[in-house]
């Protein structure tokens, strides 16, 4: 008796009795030769198959990000980042020191509370293509240990070995660049709605109908924020630069890439290439 069935029984389930599985895209779960679904499907032939719902949002969100070439130059920014840092439980550490000064001198200086819960140790960890949450995590980590990574980076630049310190000077180039806090905090407001979206569709009493209404609702706030976000958004990107010192370009000069040849990018003024060819998506 197969494993699965013997669950089944163990549990006084009948396997006559089932009409639908749904679990996510894995090929042990739904592949078509010895994965769950069919070994179900062999037996159950009416059982269908749903494929969760968080699960294809997080997979469909991810693979159009990487269509976009921002996006896509943003996420390598992110896998460069973590090679340089992640790697080594040294580097960690030093960021968790570095983090930990930062938040003490914060709090000398009233930028943020202290209380239950608050100021809790960050870390960087590689975001996965079918783990939701994973890429708005790491953004959000990434923009709060902003001044940590930056002093990181620094030290790998000046005291590493010859391969580590042409890394972090390169990584750090384009994270000290007006292009990288603008994709990043973009990104980051897009993915949390969706965040917010597949934590609804995970709770266990969601049913289609309330499903497909969020999905609706998450559409709204997106549309909504595209038509009169723009000026939020620019505030948020131009207060941060400013605050680390990041220099922000006048929005009537022509656009000068970061870390990328002229030849791909159009020729345009700076507002015309952040509002119009990536936060209207035009391009």
């Amino acid at each position: 008796m197969p494993l699965y069935m013997s669950l089944l029984v163990e549990h006084s389930l009948s396997p006559s009795m089932i009409r639908g599985q749904g679990y996510d895209g894995a090929s042990n779960m739904r592949g078509e030769v010895n994965g769950l679904k069919t070994l179900i499907m062999n037996d159950t032939p009416r059982a269908y198959y749903i494929h969760c719902f968080a699960h294809q949002l997080q997979l469909i969100l991810v693979a159009v990000a990487k269509k976009n070439d921002t996006c896509g130059w943003l996420f390598e920014i992110f896998a460069n980042l973590l090679n340089v840092i992640g790697v080594s439980c040294k580097r960690r550490d030093m960021l968790r020191q570095s983090q930990a000064q930062h938040v003490a001198q914060a709090l000398e200086v009233g930028e943020i509370d202290s209380g239950t819960g608050l100021n809790q140790e960050l870390g960087l960890k590689r975001p996965g293509d079918t783990r939701w949450g994973s890429h708005f995590k790491c953004l959000l980590n990434i923009i709060n240990l902003f001044p940590s990574i930056v002093d990181i980076l620094v030290y790998i630049g000046k005291h590493g070995s010859s391969e580590n310190k042409f890394k972090a000077q390169i990584v750090l180039c384009s994270l000290e660049s007006f292009d990288f806090i603008f994709m990043a905090h973009l990104m980051l407001t897009i993915l949390g709605y969706t965040n917010d979206l597949c934590v609804a569709l995970q709770r266990k009493e969601q049913d289609i109908v309330n499903a497909m209404g969020l999905v609706n609702s998450t559409k709204n706030v997106l549309q909504k924020m595209r038509e009169q976000g723009w000026e939020t958004l620019l505030h948020k990107v131009t207060s941060f630069s400013t605050k680390h010192k990041v220099e922000v370009p006048s929005m009537d000069a022509l656009y000068v890439p970061q870390g990328r040849s002229r030849r791909f990018v159009e020729q345009a003024t700076n507002l015309h290439h952040f509002r119009v060819g990536i936060f209207f998506g035009s391009d």
